[in-house]
């Protein structure tokens, strides 16, 4: 990490009075063996059709057959809870621990990866939910509930009302809010960013793709880290401040944090 470039963003950021902000999406999780969502893993099979996370991912699709959406989020979890954090998720809790609340960690990941590698609740922004956790389906409260185990469609039901629970995802027909999913929240801190780092993100939903927006547009730095080329990519090369790291998380988010860490922590 001797890129006299990066070096002078991370200068930058540490002049500037604003967060660190990570952005995290399905590639840091793909190397705890965790099969992207839109993968040909995703497909699950209902009767005799195969259907697309796309078409499973709804309230339509739950509404029309409930238990054969929680059998593919109760295989999803399973998979993910059978996966422990990676070199790149360690070093973002260890990151964190360096620079106390100028870091926020903004994840796309439903699998709790970054809090079981130790990243604070308070600090990390699941923007679209947490695979662990479950709420009324008729919202006869905003409660968030830990699924219970064994995790079975029969038994997975609203503790107050005792009717239906839905898994605590953003669904692709509904919409971001702050309550849940921290949508202004995470806005704000693109626009008070110091520095974004962008991590395994293709691009294709609208809240990452914003706060990226939002902080090309300040001629904030941002630097994106992938092994292919993505939106973000894009974005970072056309921008005066953005810096593409080519290559995997796992290899490069270690020694960019420690860097980070040694610039921007304060006493």
């Amino acid at each position: 990490m001797t890129d006299g470039r990066l070096e002078e963003l991370i200068e930058r950021a540490a002049a500037a009075s604003g967060p660190l902000v990570v952005l995290t999406g399905a590639g840091i999780s793909a190397e705890s063996g965790i099969p992207t969502f839109r993968g040909p893993e995703g497909y699950w099979r209902v009767g005799s059709r195969h259907y697309r996370p796309m078409e499973l991912a709804t309230r339509a699709a739950f509404d029309a057959m409930p238990d054969d959406v929680w059998g593919w989020y109760l295989h999803r979890r399973a998979v993910c809870r059978a996966a422990a954090p990676n070199a790149a998720h360690l070093a973002l809790a260890r990151l964190e621990t360096a620079l106390g609340d100028r870091f926020l960690l903004v994840t796309q990941n439903v699998d709790g990866l970054h809090l079981r590698a130790g990243n604070s609740p308070a600090r990390t922004y699941q923007v679209h939910g947490n695979l662990d956790l479950m709420r009324c389906a008729a919202e006869c409260s905003r409660d968030l509930v830990a699924i219970p185990e064994p995790a079975d469609p029969a038994r997975l039901v609203c503790p107050r009302c005792g009717g239906r629970a839905r898994p605590h995802v953003l669904w692709f027909d509904e919409y971001y809010d702050e309550d849940r999913f921290r949508f202004e929240s995470a806005l704000r801190a693109a626009a008070a960013a110091a520095l974004l780092l962008v991590v395994g993100t293709s691009g294709a939903t609208t809240l990452p793709a914003r706060m990226c927006e939002t902080v090309a547009a300040r001629g904030a730095p941002m630097i994106v880290v992938d092994p292919g080329p993505t939106p973000f990519t894009r974005l970072a090369e056309s921008s005066p401040a953005g810096l593409v790291l080519t290559g995997t998380a796992c290899a490069v988010v270690p020694p960019l944090a420690d860097a980070l860490a040694a610039r921007l922590a304060r006493p």
